[in-house]
């Protein structure tokens, strides 16, 4: 390549220079990176299930239609975002792509990087040099780009900056998971164009049937639209659908009420687990890891305490699908601890604990602290988290909570709390804040799907009044500056349809067919 010096005269040839050499890594992050790829090496990768969850599809569809060069993936630990990439990884190789164009690096386990600047930038430079027979530029000019796998990208500090340098400056597809949501979010904002984000939840009941290896049981539909969520017609054919499906739509959901909705929990390699292990192991490889360790590094922690934090966790759980304030919730934590919690910092570690997506606050993703006594709904990533912590499980199926109806209040809200973890999911919908005081008390969710708003009653009994069950519902859509042309009502079971054709009446394990 040549280079130009300056002359009196503008800018002239100079001289070749020689080709660039990029700055070498320790020896530990190059043990590291040739462990992570073993098939640079003709190594197999580790193995990985033979079932795949809807996330896989998701991810290959929007890497492989290149309309932005970085598909982000976020959810909470354990959901399956690095198996995930392993199983990409794996049909790329067979597909035939060469083994030097695919790389995987996990933040996660790599040490030394915190003190390395632009990481990313740095260990791409030295991959595009010692490990790819080409540049990446030269690889995507022959039609064989490659193709980056970032494990806990959210680790490494300036990473949107880091990676806008990257796609901006080189032809690859990246693939890049996180366990923060948020800081995914925020980091977006300066992506335009650059990056797409999936959110992965815990299984789906789709997912859960499929890993039983049990009847099959259809997504409704394939792929939620925009337009479709704003029709009522839509809402009645989800109902319908759950109707037709409810023999496979029941069987899953009562695993999924049994047992959670965490891939461990369904592991087609091994056999069901009992209870008290499967608890075990939530509590000491999915909550622990968050609450012990990730909101306690890093250069916004030093100042944490890990009591309060826990305590903060504790209560989340207590509260999970109920109207609460951070109010409330400071007073219940200085009431449960030897020292005075502030409603600014129970406010500040809720919002922690959303950037790891262990809770969901609705309405997302920000707290206001200026007034907390703002009405606030907590959300669970997943009741079993509720079941392991507190050591106390929770049954959503109508037999079970008839056999156990001293817990049918708290299913109330634990069902809130799967739907407004469920409804955050899904791609167009957006949860609002509920009005306060709402002109009919009884309203539990406001979806909004561009300007137009839904309300959402959840009757989690056995036998519904169809008016005095849907009476918030009707006076939310009666009120035309809300702009509801219809609302959905949640109930255990199929129930008769409404008088009011405007109320469409599901299921909670129908409304999770959207998943």
């Amino acid at each position: 390549m040549k280079s130009w010096a300056a002359s009196e005269t503008g800018f002239t040839v100079n001289t070749l220079l020689p080709p660039y050499t990029p700055l070498p890594l320790p020896t530990e992050l190059v043990e590291s990176l040739h462990q992570s790829n073993p098939w640079w090496w003709g190594e197999p990768a580790p193995p990985v299930p033979t079932t795949r969850r809807h996330l896989v599809g998701q991810v290959r569809q929007r890497l492989e239609s290149g309309f932005t060069p970085i598909v982000a993936v976020t959810g909470p630990l354990g959901v399956g975002k690095t198996t995930m990439q392993l199983q990409i990884i794996r049909d790329l190789l067979a597909k035939g792509v060469p083994p030097h164009h695919i790389i995987r690096v996990q933040f996660e386990e790599m040490d030394g990087t915190d003190e390395m600047e632009n990481p990313i930038l740095r260990i791409t430079s030295w991959i595009g040099r010692n490990i790819t027979p080409s540049t990446f530029n030269t690889l995507a000019h022959q039609g064989q780009p490659a193709y980056l796998f970032f494990d806990e990208v959210q680790r490494i500090h300036n990473w949107n900056e880091q990676l806008k340098f990257l796609v901006d400056h080189t032809a690859v597809k990246v693939v890049a998971t996180s366990s923060s949501a948020l800081r995914i979010e925020r980091g977006g904002h300066q992506m335009a164009g650059r990056l797409s984000t999936v959110e992965a939840g815990t299984l789906s009941l789709t997912e859960i049937a499929e890993f039983r290896d049990m009847a099959p049981l259809e997504h409704f539909p394939h792929e939620v639209r925009f337009g479709q969520l704003r029709r009522l017609e839509f809402w009645q054919d989800l109902a319908e659908h759950g109707r037709k499906n409810a023999v496979a739509r029941d069987q899953a959901f009562r695993l999924f009420s049994e047992r959670g909705g965490y891939p461990v929990a369904h592991d087609p390699r091994q056999p069901p687990t009992d209870w008290t292990t499967l608890a075990h192991h939530l509590n000491e490889d999915v909550i622990k890891p968050v609450l012990q360790h990730d909101l306690l590094t890093g250069t916004h922690s030093q100042d944490r305490d890990a009591a309060l934090i826990e305590m903060t966790f504790e209560i989340a759980c207590r509260h999970a699908g109920r109207k609460t304030s951070v109010s409330e919730l400071a007073q219940e934590a200085s009431l449960s601890s030897d020292k005075d919690a502030e409603p600014e910092e129970v406010a500040h570690y809720l919002q922690a604990l959303a950037d790891t997506s262990l809770v969901r606050l609705l309405p997302w993703p920000v707290l206001n602290l200026n007034r907390p006594r703002d009405t606030i709904k907590l959300c669970l990533a997943d009741h079993a988290l509720r079941a392991s912590w507190l050591q106390e499980q929770v049954p959503l199926t109508p037999d079970a909570l008839d056999a156990n109806p001293e817990l049918t209040t708290v299913a109330g809200h634990m069902a809130q709390s799967v739907l407004g973890t469920t409804a955050s999911v899904i791609r167009n919908l957006e949860t609002d804040r509920v009005p306060t005081p709402p002109r009919e008390p009884g309203l539990d969710f406001v979806f909004r799907v561009g300007d137009q708003q839904n309300p959402v009653r959840v009757k989690y009994q056995r036998g519904i009044d169809p008016v005095r069950d849907t009476r918030a519902v009707r006076s939310f859509i009666d009120e035309p500056t809300n702009r509801a042309p219809f609302g959905l009502l949640i109930t255990q079971e199929d129930a008769p349809p409404i008088d009011d054709p405007r109320v469409v009446a599901m299921p909670l394990s129908t409304f999770m067919l959207l998943a």
